[in-house]
């Protein structure tokens, strides 16, 4: 097969594509298009950069002509978009960009894929597009769409223009929702990779209000062979919630995170809660197991283990991409919080 995987240099997206040309049997043809924005990592990608049956394209999902291009030449069976700004916080600060890119970019990207009659089209999103959901209950894929925040209410707008390309154009999209990822790899922005990074450094870690929002835990390579099971067996037209089934508050997993690493909780530093935070999120993966057979096969406190040996184990990677522009938006985000 030929796929055209779109921001694979990031933390998921290279991830999928090292799983792609790690797959036993024959390999197939992958061409990762990426622009390399801040999260963007080559280094990602080292061990499979030199595979003649990868190609790396550095460009913008919503340059229409590179777009087209790059479609035409690689004529993939399957497009794979991940690319996306796809961080809350980042959102709330600068909402311009998640628009730009995560519905400009998708319809740029659908449009070529139409015009150039692909046959799979895989859009990648989130649990957050269903807002935080009260207990006991857990969103399947007819849950109604309540984002909280610009960065979710631009992944439910773009989900449902895909949707909109199957239903009217006959475009064979599925869409893809899953729950929290982690694992090596992943820019210290987001939960665990920057309690890991900030704990290993005798840092405080900054905890949002009282920290007792609850996530569902899902190990990205977990993640990665979900997609594949839907690109082999799922139906297009369809939406599939990819869920870790292992929810735990925050708080939780910070302190389980400094357990495991032999530093002290006091290294906890509580902060004023960012605007319209989710209280929860929870999926039914019941979907994707019926009719893919795919399950989770990671268990949480395995992959947190494997995650923190990771970045003990690579802290040139850490101090590369923790250094100039992550400096500004770390300080911008989380400094007149703790003042708070």
């Amino acid at each position: 097969m030929k796929f055209l995987v779109t921001g694979g240099a990031g933390f998921i997206g290279s991830a999928f594509v090292r799983l792609l040309l790690d797959h036993p049997g024959e390999k197939p043809t992958v061409v990762n298009l990426d622009k390399l924005t801040y999260a963007g990592n080559l280094e990602n990608l080292a061990k499979i950069a030199r595979d003649p049956c990868y190609r790396f394209v550095q460009g913008d999902i919503c340059d229409a002509t590179l777009v087209d291009s790059v479609i035409r030449e690689a004529a993939p069976d399957v497009i794979v978009n991940f690319a996306a700004e796809s961080h809350v916080d980042r959102s709330i600060l600068s909402p311009v960009p998640v628009f730009e890119t995560n519905l400009g970019g998708t319809f740029t990207l659908l449009e070529a894929a139409r015009l150039h009659k692909v046959p799979r089209f895989i859009h990648v999103s989130t649990d957050e597009v269903y807002g935080s959901i009260d207990p006991p209950y857990e969103a399947n894929e007819d849950f109604p769409l309540r984002p909280s925040s610009p960065y979710s209410a631009s992944k439910a707008g773009s989900d449902l223009l895909a949707l909109s390309y199957f239903t009217t154009y006959g475009l064979p999209v599925i869409v893809t929702r899953a729950s929290n990822n982690y694992g090596p790899f992943q820019f210290p922005e987001k939960l665990i990779p920057l309690m890991i990074s900030n704990a290993i450094e005798d840092k405080p870690l900054p905890i949002y209000g009282d920290g007792m929002q609850i996530r569902d835990w899902l190990f990205v390579d977990d993640h990665c062979r979900a997609i594949l099971a839907v690109i082999e067996r799922g139906r297009p037209g369809q939406v599939y919630n990819i869920g870790g089934s292992r929810a735990l508050p925050n708080l939780e997993v910070v302190k389980r995170l400094l357990a495991a690493v032999s530093k002290p909780e006091s290294l906890i530093t509580a902060v004023k809660d960012r605007p319209g935070h989710d209280r929860r999120y929870a999926l039914s993966s019941a979907k994707i197991r019926r009719e893919t057979g795919w399950v989770p096969e990671i268990p949480f406190e395995d992959g947190l283990k494997a995650t923190i040996d990771w970045y003990r184990a690579n802290p040139d990677w850490i101090a590369h991409v923790k250094s100039g522009e992550y400096q500004t938006y770390y300080r911008r985000n989380y400094a007149n919080r703790a003042a708070e």
